[in-house]
């Protein structure tokens, strides 16, 4: 599935730690690996002398040579590239361009200016790539974990049934338990009736519909997979499903999420990307986002 990883790295210690990620995962996928580093042209038009564009060029460079210097450290080939333009873009067009089954990027980065940038980079990349995306915060735990165990959560959408499937093959690849998950958000429920409770047949429709979904995914899965566990959780929480997401890495030590960057609430209307960006946010386990329906 992963034939070919495109690492996107800006210098900062986020993407450096990806960068290690995305060198593991291609060792295990045994995949080849493109690491891209884009001088944004924002910053090349603040510039006032060619020296200080050169010293742009010059820095992107550097950050190139280190990774190089990583990956040959375990014995991983890689190709270099260093280009110009809107970093979101460019990396997204780079991937299309090489046809690349994956995007390794850190949750926050820094401008070409050196400034911190949260995250915008990352959210935008994940508007404009149809190739599924990889982000690792800095907090993530050392490079080499096995993944022992990997959440799906899903909605029953069809960009999560996309995500289980790209959640099976790295289960497959590492020997992990797969944990699928839905999350009954009982806040945005009662909400959407204006009530000040919820009648408990109503939820346990909710929670009946959750079962489904959850036995449905991996009933798909079949035996594709070492071993599979099935949850549905109710969150009172204001945050919605990202809440009932995190409480659940809590509990179980989850090692890698993979879901869809937007899916629909419980009363089936679509949420674009709200838990997702919640969670990229606020969580330090890695996420794969998987960015289009397959």
């Amino acid at each position: 599935m992963y034939d070919r990883i495109l690492i996107a790295v800006d210098g900062s210690d986020e993407a450096e730690q990806a960068a290690k990620r995305g060198l593991e995962f291609a060792r295990v996928f045994d995949a080849t690996v493109d690491v891209l580093h884009v001088v944004e042209r924002k910053s090349l038009r603040l510039t006032r002398t060619a020296a200080e564009r050169t010293r742009l060029r010059e820095r992107g460079e550097i950050v190139l040579e280190e990774i190089e210097e990583i990956a040959s450290a375990i014995g991983q080939p890689v190709t270099m590239e260093l280009t110009e333009g809107k970093p979101s873009i460019r990396i997204a067009d780079y991937a299309a361009e090489r046809d690349a089954g994956l995007i390794v990027v850190g949750r926050q980065g820094l401008t070409g200016s050196g400034k911190r940038l949260l995250g915008g980079v990352t959210e935008r990349l994940l508007h404009h790539s149809d190739v599924p995306v990889f982000v690792v915060r800095k907090g993530a735990s050392d490079a080499t974990t096995d993944y022992s165990d990997i959440l799906v959560p899903t909605d029953g959408s069809e960009i999560a049934a996309s995500a289980a499937r790209q959640g099976v093959a790295v289960a497959r690849r590492y020997g992990s338990t797969l944990h699928v998950l839905n999350v009954v958000d009982l806040q945005a429920a009662g909400g959407a009736f204006d009530a000040g409770g919820l009648e408990r047949e109503f939820v346990d429709r909710l929670e009946a519909d959750g079962e489904a979904i959850v036995e449905d995914v991996a009933t798909g899965i079949g035996d594709a997979v070492p071993d599979i566990t099935t949850a549905v959780l109710r969150t009172t929480s204001f945050d919605g499903v990202a809440a009932g997401v995190r409480d659940y890495i809590d509990d179980t030590d989850i090692d890698l999420v993979v879901m869809g960057a937007r899916g629909r609430s419980n009363l089936g209307r679509y949420v674009l990307g709200s838990v997702t960006s919640a969670l990229l946010q606020t969580m330090d386990v890695p996420v794969l986002v998987v960015t289009r329906a397959s």
